[in-house]
């Protein structure tokens, strides 16, 4: 059996699936916070609670909201302070007395989606999300591809580009970026860069779901913000598609739920790609939040 554990700020939650991907348990607990001791913890009684229930040890899959950096797979995660700089990985392994393995959450929702039963024909995926920030992964015939620092699917750190400078206004604010960066792109195509551009140009702070309501309302200034934030997104989106040429873009994260992204991204990306370039087929995610622990347990199924 294939255990895969979805670790996020507020909560984690476990599932085991079968060799078919076929979810049988479940649990959801709060993450502790403040005790590397007491997460490890939590995982462990959560573990040996599986093997009881299915009666024999399982394999170990962890996303976690961070990227295992340096030689010693100390982890680099600001939203788990208690694992912070903590070798997460080595540690659980030891305790379990298994081969745990641990990846970025977000290659474990892009992983999920590769293997969906009619997506597997794919040979090249790439997944973004489009959150509070934006990140995402890449997958090549079944298998993450991580790079040499583990950061390949960290989309949202490159700056902007100088055509999107072109929608936005050479004097667009460059936001500081959680990384130590200015004018990374995740400030400006996420959901969170969608109500950040809204509030700069009309001086009027609004939710996502509030702008979308007044777009599909017809109202004036969301339909113009939309438009802008649609030419942006195909912008950036179109240097992602040149570089790595994917088969099939599947988009998660809240801001993925607004249908007309499927409508105008194939109308504006081709004028932001090589002339003899095709489209790639652009899907929304199909796993929802049960992608993060589904991905988990593939961690392991990619591996064999």
């Amino acid at each position: 059996m294939y255990y895969g554990f979805d670790m996020g700020g507020t909560k984690i939650e476990m599932g085991v699936f079968d060799a078919n991907l076929q979810r049988l348990w479940q649990r959801r607990v709060p993450t502790p916070r403040d005790s590397y001791e007491e997460l490890l913890r939590t995982v462990i009684t959560l573990t040996k609670e599986a093997d009881a229930e299915i009666g024999s040890p399982g394999k170990v899959g962890i996303g976690v909201p961070g990227i295992q950096a340096g030689g010693n797979g100390a982890l680099f995660t600001a939203n788990l302070p208690a694992a912070m700089g903590r070798p997460l990985q080595a540690d659980l392994s030891q305790r379990l007395q298994r081969d745990v393995r641990i990846s970025n959450d977000a290659n474990c929702f892009v992983l999920s989606e590769a293997w969906d039963e009619e997506f597997r024909r794919y040979p090249v995926v790439l997944g973004i999300i489009l959150g509070t920030g934006m990140g995402g992964g890449l997958v090549i015939n079944g298998r993450l591809v991580n790079g040499y620092n583990g950061i390949t699917g960290e989309f949202g750190h490159f700056r902007l580009p100088c055509d999107a400078l072109d929608v936005l206004g050479v004097d667009i604010p460059r936001q500081p970026c959680g990384c130590g960066q200015t004018g990374c792109v995740e400030n400006y195509i996420s959901g969170r860069g969608f109500e950040w551009l809204y509030a700069h140009f009309y001086r009027q702070p609004l939710s996502a779901p509030v702008i979308i309501q007044n777009y599909r309302n017809g109202e004036t200034q969301a339909m113009s913000h939309v438009a802008r934030f649609m030419n942006l997104l195909a912008i950036c989106l179109g240097n992602l598609l040149t570089i790595f040429d994917p088969h099939l873009l599947v988009l998660g994260g809240g801001l993925s739920n607004f249908d007309e992204i499927y409508r105008q991204l194939p109308e504006q990306l081709p004028s932001h790609l090589m002339p003899i370039a095709r489209l790639p087929r652009i899907e929304k995610a199909r796993y929802g939040d049960a992608g993060g622990v589904r991905g988990a347990a593939l961690l392991h199924i990619v591996g064999e």
